[in-house]
This record gives C-alpha cells, sequence and structure tokens, in this order.
C-alpha cells in the first residue's frame, strides 16, 4: 500500500526556490496544456499585454528623455523649460508604474484562479482513478502535486511569466535606443553582454546541478527525520539514541556541505554581474565622453549611460525566470499526468433505486424514504436487493503476471455469515476488495442478486455494501459527523442508535462534548480500540444489506471485544456478512468458514465440520500453525 514519502522537492534550491530547477521532459505540450486554461481569460490576458508594452515603452522611453532634457533645457539654462520637461518625465514615469501595478493586480488574478482551477480538477480527477493507482503512488508523491508543483505555477503565473516578458521587451527596446544614440558604445556593450551571456551560462549550470544535489540531501535528512520521529518509541525501548544522532549527524552534514556549495555558485551571480555592468559603464563612460567632446552631445551621453546601467538587469532577470518557468512547466507536467491517467472504468448502466412493495405485492419504485431497494435495469425492470453475492471460477491477480486468486467459486446466500481465514497473503483481503470493483477480474464471473458485478454502476454497488477495514481513518470533523460519514442524510438520532448498535455510544458520551466533539489528527486522541468502534457505526449508519468486516475487531482487547458481540451480532441480523478475521473465535458462528492458501479454497464448511477434518483449519485454531 502507498506510504508517506519523504522530503519533497520544494525546498531549497527546488522548483521555485533559488537557483532550483528541473528540466520539463515535453515543454510544448506541457505548456499547450497550461495554455487552454489561461485562454478562458483571453480579455484579462489582451489587457495584460498592453499594459506590459506600455510600461516597457515609459521605462525605456523615460530614459531617452534625459538627451532633451540636458542638450535642449539644461545647457541653455531654460528653465521654465526645463520644469515642463521634468513634468513630461514624471508623467511617464507616473504611467509606466500604474501600467505595471495594473498588469501585476490582473495577473495576481488570473493567476490564482487558473491554480484554483487546476487544482479543483486535479482533486476531482483524483477521485475517479482506481485503486491500484493509489497502490502504485506514495502519499508524499501524491501530495507534492498538491505544493510544490502547483506552487511553482502559481509562481510562474503570479511573477515570472509577466517579468519574463516585461524584461524581453525592456532588454529590446534598451538595445534598440542604444543603436539609435551612439552605434559605436553599442558594440562595447554588446562584448560586455556576451561576458555576461558566458557567465551566466557556466554560474547557472553548476549552481543547477549543486542545488540538485542539495535537494536530494535535504530529501534524505527529511525523510530520516520523519522516520525517527515516528519510531521514538523503538528508538528508546533498544537505547538506540545515540547511533540516531550519528547517522543523522551524517546526513546533516552532507546537506550542509552540499547546501553551501549551492549558495556559493547561487551567491555569485549577482556580484560578478554587477561588477562587469561597472566595468562596461566605466569603458562606455571613458570612451563616450571623448566621442561626447567631439560631437556635443552631452544629453546622448547621459541617455546611453542610463541604458548601458539598465541592459545587463533584463539578462539576470531573464536567467531567473527562465529556470523558475522550467520549473513550473515541468511541474505542469506532473500534474497534468495525473489529469491524464484514465478514470476508473465503470461501464455499469444497472442503478440502485429505492423501491417497495404497493398493495398487489408488485415491487414498484418509490421516492419517499425507505431502507428497502431494488435494482434498476435499463429495461425498467426491478430486480429486489437482497444481498446474494456469488463467485462462479474468479481469477484475479493485481499484474496480470501473477494470478492471486485461482478459480475460486463460493456463494452466500442473503442473511448468511461467510468468513474466511488463512495465513496473511491468501487472497482473504482481496475477495472482498473484489466485490466492491476496486479492482477488476481476469477470469470467472461475480454476480449480486443474479446480476453480474461488471453490469451495475459502481456508485451503486458501493452504496449497497458496508465495509469495516482493519486500518480505520477518521476525518477532521465531529463523532457525529465521522458516524454520519456512512450515509450523510442520517439525522442525529440514527447516529446515536448506530453507535449504540456498535457499543460505541458509551465512551462517546464521556468526551468533553459528546457526540460534538470535534477530532482532528485522524481520531489521535482515542484509543485504537475506541476508532474502530466509531469505525463499525459508521457502517452501521449506513445500514447496507451486505457487510464486509475486514480484521473490523482486530484492534479491539478481548474485553471490548466481548462488550460489543452483542451489537455486532445485532448489526449483522438479516445481512449477508464477509468476515475476515485472525482470532478465529470471532468466526464460529458462521454459516461458512473458507480457508484459503496461496490463493485458493483448499478447505470449506462450519465450525465443527472444519475441525472434524483435521486440516488447515484445525493447525489454525489449535494453534499448531501460526496465525499470522
Amino acid at each position: 500500500m502507498a506510504k508517506h514519502g519523504h522530503g519533497g522537492p520544494g525546498g531549497p534550491g527546488g522548483p521555485g526556490g533559488p537557483g532550483g530547477f528541473r528540466k520539463p521532459k515535453n515543454i510544448r505540450g506541457a505548456l499547450a496544456k497550461l495554455m487552454r486554461y489561461l485562454g478562458r481569460y483571453k480579455p484579462h490576458l489582451a489587457l495584460v499585454a498592453l499594459l506590459l508594452v506600455v510600461s516597457s515603452a515609459c521605462t525605456v522611453g523615460g530614459s531617452y528623455l534625459i538627451r532633451p532634457l540636458i542638450n535642449d533645457y539644461i545647457l541653455p539654462g531654460d528653465f521654465p523649460g526645463l520644469a515642463r520637461m521634468l513634468a513630461v518625465m514624471a508623467l511617464v514615469y507616473i504611467l509606466g508604474a500604474a501600467a505595471s501595478f495594473g498588469y501585476s493586480r490582473i495577473m495576481v488574478h488570473i493567476s490564482q484562479t487558473t491554480v484554483a482551477n487546476i487544482r479543483s480538477d486535479l482533486f476531482g480527477r483524483m477521485q475517479n482513478l482506481p485503486l491500484k493507482f493509489f497502490d502504485t503512488h506514495t502519499h508524499g508523491e501524491l501530495m507534492s502535486r498538491y505544493t510544490n508543483d502547483i506552487e511553482t505555477v502559481s509562481e510562474a503565473l503570479n511573477n515570472s511569466f509577466g517579468n519574463l516578458i516585461s524584461c524581453t521587451l525592456n532588454f529590446t527596446g534598451t538595445i534598440v535606443m542604444m543603436l539609435v544614440l551612439s552605434p559605436a558604445l553599442t558594440l562595447i556593450t554588446f562584448a560586455t553582454l556576451a561576458v555576461m551571456l558566458l557567465v551566466v551560462k557556466t554560474i547557472g549550470s553548476r549552481s543547477r546541478r549543486y542545488f540538485a544535489q542539495q535537494q536530494k540531501a535535504l530529501g534524505d535528512v527529511n525523510g530520516y527525520i520523519e522516520e525517527m520521529i515516528e519510531g521514538q518509541k523503538v528508538i528508546k525501548v533498544f537505547n538506540h539514541e545515540r547511533e540516531a544522532q550519528a547517522d543523522f549527524q551524517k546526513r546533516n552534514t552532507a546537506y550542509r556541505d552540499a547546501a553551501a556549495r549551492a549558495q556559493i555558485f547561487s551567491g555569485m551571480m549577482m556580484p560578478a554581474m554587477g561588477n562587469l555592468n561597472y566595468i562596461n559603464y566605466a569603458v562606455t563612460c571613458c570612451v563616450g565622453g571623448l566621442l561626447a567632446i567631439r560631437n556635443g552631445d552631452l544629453g546622448g551621453l547621459a541617455a546611453f549611460l542610463q541604458y548601458s546601467r539598465q541592459v545587463g538587469q533584463p539578462i539576470t532577470q531573464i536567467s531567473q525566470q527562465v529556470n523558475t518557468l522550467l520549473s513550473a512547466v515541468a511541474g505542469a507536467e506532473r500534474i497534468f499526468e495525473i489529469m491524464e491517467t484514465p478514470p476508473e472504468a465503470d461501464e455499469g448502466k444497472i442503478r440502485l433505486v429505492r423501491a417497495a412493495e404497493d398493495e398487489t405485492g408488485t415491487l414498484t419504485r418509490v421516492h419517499r424514504d425507505t431502507n428497502a431497494w431494488a435494482w434498476l435495469k435499463p429495461d425498467g425492470t426491478l430486480v429486489p436487493l437482497r444481498g446474494d453475492v456469488r463467485f462462479d471460477h474468479v481469477v484475479f491477480g493485481y499484474d496480470e503476471d501473477r494470478t492471486i486468486l485461482h478459480d475460486v467459486s463460493l456463494f452466500a446466500k442473503p442473511g448468511q455469515k461467510i468468513a474466511f481465514v488463512g495465513s496473511t497473503g491468501a487472497g482473504k483481503t482481496t475477495i472482498t476488495s473484489l466485490i466492491n470493483r476496486f479492482y477488476e477480474i481476469q477470469g470467472g464471473a461475480i454476480t449480486y442478486d443474479g446480476l453480474d458485478i461488471r453490469d451495475i454502476a459502481k456508485e451503486s454497488l458501493r452504496r449497497s455494501l458496508g465495509v469495516v477495514l482493519q486500518d480505520t481513518h477518521l476525518f477532521t470533523g465531529t463523532v457525529a459527523d465521522n458516524i454520519r460519514y456512512g450515509r450523510l442524510d442520517a439525522t442525529d438520532e440514527e447516529v446515536e442508535a448506530a453507535a449504540k448498535l456498535a457499543g460505541a455510544d458509551g465512551f462517546i458520551r464521556h468526551l468533553p462534548q459528546g457526540y460534538q466533539t470535534v477530532l482532528s489528527g485522524d481520531g489521535g486522541s482515542l484509543s485504537q480500540g475506541e476508532r474502530q468502534l466509531l469505525n463499525i457505526a459508521r457502517a452501521a449508519c449506513a445500514n447496507p444489506p451486505v457487510l464486509i468486516l475486514d480484521e473490523a475487531t482486530s484492534s479491539i482487547d478481548t474485553r471490548t471485544e466481548t462488550l460489543i458481540e452483542r451489537g455486532m451480532d445485532r448489526l449483522m441480523a438479516g445481512r449477508t456478512v464477509f468476515v475476515i478475521a485472525h482470532r478465529l473465535s470471532t468466526v464460529r458462528n458462521s454459516k461458512a468458514i473458507m480457508v484459503l492458501e496461496q490463493g485458493e479454497i483448499i478447505e470449506r464448511g462450519d465450525h465443527d465440520d472444519l475441525l472434524e477434518q483435521k486440516g488447515r483449519y484445525y493447525q489454525l485454531y489449535t494453534g499448531m500453525a501460526e496465525l499470522a
């Protein structure tokens, strides 16, 4: 089963972190899918494009106004004209600032709405994925899609997308204006830019490599910390504190060294670019001063120097934004990978509907609240829901090359209790998972009230089944809400009745707020037995005709098991029940007991019959073989 992953990719140096970079596999494909989301906001994006052009034009044009400001007003001493020119420059820069503010606000709205839509679609798709998908993906791996990957997309849309376009426009406009002012001085700037690009390429490649090493080391540290926190009790029992500390120190040192190398190269970028800018500025001043003396264009020199100070900034920013954008595209690629995973197949057309017999004894569909249900076929025929489940030569394997169940045949008539026993891995839980159609069989057939379960819509099929799993899971909310999870329209009285039936009412009433006590952290404040009782109460609230108990009392002590035995009997009364149990004492009163080994039913019969056979069940019951 899936386990929690260690160390996500979102720490320092990860996607969105300083220098972090993860190359996408198919940039064009991921961008096309991302643009389909952005395409919903075409008018907004058109306005953003207009504002970006205005902002860049004001930035570039404002610097050019220095030329007439000096040549036409300062040198001639035209102070009224100087005041007017300064006012014009102020208006230009205010307009540019307003345009920048405007496109930033619009992009925030677009990005957050887009990310919300992506997150919603991702969660919706996950609800429709087969259980096998979650068996093959760790919890941490899936959670990273919602956290790291979506956050990198959000960051790119919020800032990088607009900044990349703005920097490109600014850089292009600056180069054009520099050529207009002085082609000769522009050649000096081009030489400096070539060196800058070489520096960006050299330092950037090493920075990315070291950040990747840092991220790997961080994942190792985080995973070790998580493992040690979960295993604190074992560590203390075996006096393993010193060894744990020593192992952590090795990982921590490796992370420190990797982080130091990454930060050194990351920190070199800005000083290197800054110093190259200063060198370019100094050389331009010397050469430009000589040219200005010759042609008398002091204002043009001042404007050119302003552009020379600006020209290096877009290169640095573009290199940083490209990394962020590529990481965002890689994150989007991982998100869309899940969205494009084929959903759980369901060709079933038969639906579960409320039904009742009329005065003539004919089963008819009703819309009032009733516990009587029937299967509605596509042709309108109603089949009573009784709970008759049969396996007919079923063959199944989680993988095509590894068969788990071999030619399994069994039947459970309405109201019968069928138990499965056997060693771990014998296939007991697999059988009950097939009834729910969590997985598809490779051979044979499973019928429910004479209907092939493949013809029943999965939602209707699963609504008719109640399952109490060995691994309980409680949601954040009140105790009543967790019980009502079995049937969301259950009243408070029905919730309490279900709790009493499961034997949970007593401890619930001793909680601080009774049924309104809020649980969090998967019910961590409750004992394992109490959590399992709520799990059983949830199934009782659903009131299904077929009940599956998968090690339902394995976490409950013998005394508690005795207390709830009568409640469990009432819960199972009149229902078809499938029981998987390690404690054979809980299956003695079953109508039939199936003994499984390596995916085959090797013995079947009631408790007394199996003891008389003195086979595998006899060995398990008498303790001659280890009961897993």
